[in-house]
């Protein structure tokens, strides 16, 4: 073959292979990731919230502690109490169906002696974060932590009368501390709460980690302010997502369904089609 067949055939290959690489959604190229907290699939078992999670074509999960791993493990549970060989199969589960578990949470430690482990733990199973609400005495050690293991806090803000139930809780806590301090913004928590969701998410600019996203039903509605389809209910989500446009958020969004819990699939494609909707207008 003559050098100019071979520049040839090596162009051809380099276009072919261009030509298989997955196309980035417009929200990836923003930095958005959509990932998976398996607490929306909490009444089937770890495995079986993988297999879901990979047939939406979403390739992060958020694991919540206690969620029964199944399978091979019965009723174990997710946590820091999984011994290495366990962690190593799940990992390699979750791996073998194009999911990677990117965090975990949200964690309420029982004793200031767990953070150590639940920092250990996170370490071992290659987290970026964990999503946990912090006894207010407990910030010396998880800054320490978090630094040390190069981990981020993400700050989960439960309705009140958590401590966190509003951004001026957690922003007083975080105030000159490590940037890896922030918040897991649950944006459907706010509005059940009475706060105004998009001003909860300006005050909290440039301490945001992660969310746990999500669109909710009127208070008046059969069933109360529950989980609705994205665009559907009583949350700006386009008015969301461009304030994080704006703020140049880079991070996961975690998909917490929290209704019609025996078959969400089919609600949850349509909030991913409505989301990369959004984004691409963008």
């Amino acid at each position: 073959m003559t050098r100019i067949g071979m520049f040839l055939a090596a162009a051809a290959i380099a276009v072919a292979a261009i030509g298989c690489a997955p196309r980035q959604t417009a929200a990836e190229k923003l930095g958005w990731k959509l990932a998976m907290q398996s607490y929306t699939f909490h009444k089937f078992s770890f495995e079986e919230a993988l297999d879901k999670t990979a047939e939406l074509g979403v390739k992060y999960i958020e694991a919540y502690p206690g969620h029964k791993l199944g399978g091979k493990w019965g009723d174990q549970t997710f946590g820091y109490a999984m011994d290495g060989q366990t962690r190593k199969e799940v990992l390699e589960l979750a791996a073998s169906k194009g999911v990677r578990i990117v965090g975990s949470g949200v964690f309420v430690p029982s004793d200031p002696s767990e953070w150590e482990k639940e920092f250990e733990f996170a370490r071992a199973m290659g987290l970026e974060y964990i999503s946990a609400e912090p006894p207010m005495e407990d910030w010396n050690l998880v800054e320490k932590l978090s630094d040390e293991y190069g981990i981020a806090v993400s700050v989960h803000n439960h309705p009140r009368p958590s401590t966190y139930w509003t951004p001026d809780s957690l922003l007083a806590a975080v105030s000159g501390r490590s940037a890896r301090l922030g918040s897991c913004a649950d944006v459907g928590h706010w509005k059940r709460c009475g706060l105004d969701h998009l001003e909860c998410l300006r005050k909290l600019d440039g301490r945001i980690i992660s969310l746990h996203f999500k669109d909710i039903a009127p208070e008046d509605a059969e069933g109360g302010p529950h989980d609705v389809v994205w665009g559907t209910g009583v949350l700006d989500v386009p008015a969301m997502l461009t304030i994080l446009r704006e703020q140049g958020f880079k991070g996961y969004f975690a998909i917490e369904y929290e209704y019609n819990w025996d078959n969400s699939v089919p609600d949850i494609r349509e909030c991913m089609d409505y989301f990369n909707k959004i984004s691409s207008s963008f």
